[in-house]
């Protein structure tokens, strides 16, 4: 089996001049005997048959035939001077010569490296920077001059240029770029201040799979090339960032196509084409595009600022299981889980806690734990918001006012530090859901390196191949709650787990800790 990878499907710097043309040919000839009256009658038949099979599919009679859109040529001519190749370059910095090989004196290779070093330092090879190039692929939307295009065509460039479809080259300047969504926006200066040819964008929400769409771009640096095909999926994450809700398209897109446009049937911009899955570089039918809905926001901050300045709230989320949404009675998985709230946050602030289940953020659904923070970078700072939450089975409505996210900011999980091998003073321990439970003393806390500020029942150990081990609860983590009451003592923990098991609960949901105190949610079976 082959293994795909995910490729950015710009920065192409490949040779134009030995493109590679496969040829299909399907003839379709008599067999000797047969006549051609015979043959016809034959596919006549065949055609019926087929027709009928669509008919009975509840398919049209035509639906075999239907390869796609009868022509895209008039809408094609309107916008095709708007896409524009992205050309940089940049100087990179001299590697570092190779030293020539040790070899005894008198060696019959001495003179033969000897010459084949200098010759390579005299042609320039180790020696000083040099130049490299790349292209991708843009498109104008403002007529003042304003290009849009991905981050990554134009990222380390020293030099960026615009080459329009007239033959007509623009020096380009960066106004903003945001690596998080792969966007940047340049800006070009046009000759004579004739107005440029440009696009506007479309409602990427109003597609539907199975959707026509047009990609335009300079593949392979051969300039302006369209291709046709449909919405293949939506809201796909391709974990290239926290933002992740690419268009899936069949269309067909390659290295250089980066950063170019994807077009609606009327002409609309509603991509922006950023990535292909490919084993080899080129197209296989699955192409990546920013939507237009998740790039306007971005783009408009660009041209205001020169930067993103996206919502913020203060949270550390989870995805909510079908043994957590058990365990909260929420029916079936949906919404994000709160793990952690930042002290003096937003979300702090506007009083939500640890184990409330946003569904509901500013209007919008939330549908799973990726949603979230989609919809809240893209909330506008200062903004007041009503959040819906699950707390404790029952829906509360909340309020609060969105903060700026610091981009600069990096949260990282604090390392695990080791327990000290000391001689464990004799507990009072109790054995439930594989693990071994201890009030937390004075002994414990020090064994285990658990932070002052810290409260709960102490894992002591954790049987082997049980769901708690399979789940990643270990020695020295803290249950703090089930099902959001809180536990101070085993005896606590196996009250709770009794009423659970009365009213029918498969599984209790555990508000665990580290030593550190980073939360998380888990849910383990009862029984």
């Amino acid at each position: 089996m082959i293994q795909a990878v995910i490729a950015a499907a710009g920065r192409s710097n490949e040779p134009t001049g030995n493109a590679v043309h496969e040829r299909a040919a399907y003839a379709l000839a008599p067999r000797s005997g047969r006549s051609l009256a015979s043959l016809a009658r034959r596919l006549l038949v065949a055609g019926v048959l087929a027709a009928s099979a669509l008919a009975g599919a509840g398919l049209p009679a035509h639906a075999a035939a239907t390869k796609g859109p009868d022509t895209v040529a008039d809408t094609a001519e309107k916008i095709m001077d708007a896409v524009v190749n992205i050309s940089t370059s940049q100087t990179v910095a001299p590697s570092r010569s190779v030293p020539t090989p040790d070899l005894p004196p008198g060696s019959p290779f001495e003179e033969f490296f000897e010459e084949f070093f200098k010759r390579r330092q005299q042609q320039g090879e180790d020696n000083g920077p040099r130049r490299v190039s790349s292209l991708g692929s843009g498109f104008v939307i403002d007529e003042t001059g304003l290009i849009v295009t991905n981050n990554h065509v134009i990222a380390d460039a020293d030099e960026i240029y615009a080459n329009f479809a007239d033959g007509s080259k623009l020096k380009a300047e960066l106004v903003g770029r945001d690596t998080k969504v792969d966007i940047a926006l340049l800006r070009v200066k046009p000759e004579d201040g004739k107005p440029l040819k440009a696009v506007k964008f479309g409602n990427s929400d109003a597609l539907r799979v199975g959707d026509w769409v047009m990609a335009i771009g300079n593949p392979f640096g051969l300039g302006g090339t369209l291709t046709v095909g449909v919405i293949s999926a939506r809201n796909r994450d391709i974990n290239s960032g926290p933002y992740d809700n690419f268009l899936q398209t069949d269309a067909a897109i390659n290295r250089g196509n980066s950063g170019g446009p994807l077009f609606d049937m009327d002409g609309e911009v509603i991509g922006i084409n950023t990535a292909i899955i490919s084993p080899s570089g080129g197209s296989i039918g699955i192409g990546f595009a920013v939507p237009s809905n998740t790039a306007v926001p971005v783009i408009a901050q660009l041209k205001e600022f020169g930067e993103t300045r996206r919502g913020w709230i203060g949270v550390r989320i989870q995805q909510v299981t079908p043994e957590i949404a058990e365990s909260l009675s929420l029916g079936k998985p949906r919404g994000a889980l709160i793990g952690s709230v930042a002290d003096d946050g937003p979300a702090a602030k506007g009083g939500l806690k640890a184990g409330d289940v946003v569904v509901t953020f500013d209007g919008k659904d939330v549908k799973d734990m990726r949603t979230l923070p989609i919809i809240v970078a893209d909330t506008p700072v200062d903004k007041e918001v009503e959040v819906v939450v699950i707390r404790k089975g029952k829906e509360e409505k909340l309020k609060l006012v969105v903060g700026r996210l610091n981009e600069s900011e990096t949260a990282e999980a604090a390392p695990e530090e080791s327990a000290p091998k000391t001689e464990a003073p004799k507990l009072e321990t109790s054995k439930l859901l594989g693990l071994e439970l201890a009030p937390l003393t004075p002994e414990l806390r020090t064994r285990f390196k658990i932070k002052d500020e810290l409260k709960g029942v102490v894992v002591v150990s954790v049987d082997k191949g049980t769901p708690a081990a399979e789940r990643g609860i270990a020695e020295g983590n803290l249950v703090v709650e089930v099902n959001q009451e809180p536990a101070a003592t085993p005896a606590d923990i196996e009250k709770r787990l009794a009423a659970l098991k009365k009213d029918g609960r498969r599984s209790a949901l555990l508000m665990m800790s580290d030593p550190q105190g980073q939360i998380r949610f888990t849910a383990l079976p009862i029984d």
